[in-house]
């Protein structure tokens, strides 16, 4: 077995995610900056979650027809940062609107293609995963704590677009840096479709619970940065409680192999789902209170974390391996079509019914998600 290239794959999660770091707090604070309203904002920001509906399933297609995933990753990585660079040219709100749409399509293609890369490489070794992507937490810790102190200091006009070109550079190099894989057959017969494996037993719940899940973000990637500072907090603070979610996400991913190897898939998504109604709560109610703040973010363990690392396992369980790249597309399309609704209604009820209301909302869509688990899904043991 080739030795397996860790800092290679980990370098390129780092940078993809140091680009969610400097976009998921600070995008809506940028647009706010820019004059735009709650509504306007939460259309913006789904606007790239609505791209993930649709760009991931074309892209996966493509990968499972072609098996050159390695390509439309460097493609979809040079594409980004191209068309993101069209920021530049003007800050209307229509300029905007087609700059969000052009380049969250081809950034959107670029993670499940390399989710399926990464997992090739880890032939036999599956349980080291976390221990990859764990480097894509660090990426948003380094980008949210440096940007959140920077921009105590620096106008987000011309600085904050900027750091997101150079960071969409950094994801270009790393591509060109790693090696490609291709998925081996395991026990599940090529030949059957993706349409048919689908049709699993818990597979569809599953599905619909990732779309409720994402939903349930909306208000917090949407707002919580404008929600905290208006609380009094500065964005220095924020930018490290931002990171103390994401430090427990990083231990989260280091514990996931001995979690996965104790419990379900079935149980750890379930936790997941609980924990993530609370949080939701807490946010929307209690933010004001310092340490309750700190308390919710150290839930994104459970939130983000477990779910996660549990929702890729599951996915990897449930698809041949000519169909891995259409399995991983649908998880991105329906945390997309999730996603998108939860910053739409969360921009369009923020200033209508306020923050407490809001997460309420948000409080409510993840526990929907634990029942259908807790009563669609099979138990199966690791």
């Amino acid at each position: 077995m080739a030795a397996l290239p860790y800092w290679r794959l980990s370098s390129f999660y780092l940078f993809y995610f140091a680009l969610l770091g400097s976009t998921a707090p600070f995008l809506a604070l940028y647009f706010d900056h820019l004059g735009f309203s709650a509504a306007r904002i939460g259309e913006l920001v789904a606007i790239p979650m609505l791209m993930r509906c649709v760009a991931p399933n074309i892209w996966g297609w493509l990968g499972d027809y072609t098996g050159r995933r390695l390509a439309i990753v460097r493609f979809g990585a040079v594409c980004t940062l191209l068309t993101f660079s069209l920021i530049f040219v003007s800050k209307t709100y229509a300029w905007l609107a087609m700059v969000m749409a052009l380049h969250a399509f081809f950034w959107h293609a670029v993670l499940p293609q390399f989710e399926v890369i990464t997992l090739a490489h880890l032939q036999g070794q599956t349980s080291r995963y976390s221990q990859i992507r764990l480097w894509g937490s660090i990426g948003f810790i380094i980008t949210v704590v440096a940007l959140g102190r920077l921009f105590e200091w620096l106008s987000l006009d011309i600085y904050y677009p900027a750091a997101l070109v150079l960071i969409m550079a950094g994801i270009v190099l790393s591509s060109l840096w790693v090696p490609n894989a291709q998925p081996v057959q395991g026990n599940r017969p090529t030949g059957e479709g993706f349409l048919k494996q689908l049709r699993n037993p818990g597979v569809l719940a599953f599905y619909a619970c990732v779309a409720l899940m994402q939903m349930s973000h909306g208000p917090y990637y949407t707002f919580l940065t404008l929600h905290l500072e208006r609380l009094g907090y500065s964005r220095g603070v924020i930018g490290l409680l931002w990171a103390v979610g994401v430090v427990a996400e990083v231990l989260m991913f280091m514990a996931m192999s001995r979690i996965l190897a104790r419990f379900s898939l079935r149980r750890v998504l379930l936790a997941s789902f609980l924990l993530a109604a609370l949080r939701w709560l807490l946010l929307g109610s209690l933010a004001e209170f310092l340490w309750v703040l700190l308390f919710a973010q150290v839930l994104h363990a459970a939130t983000f974390g477990s779910f996660h690392a549990a929702a890729i396992s599951f996915v990897q369980r449930s698809f041949g391996a000519r169909q891995q790249g259409q399995g991983q597309a649908l998880y991105a399309a329906l945390a997309g079509t999730g996603g998108a609704l939860g910053a739409l209604y969360s921009g369009y009820c923020w200033n209508a019914l306020g923050a407490a209301w809001t997460f309420s909302i948000a409080s409510l869509a993840a526990l929907a998600a634990a029942v259908i688990i807790a009563t669609r899904m099979q138990e199966d043991r690791p």
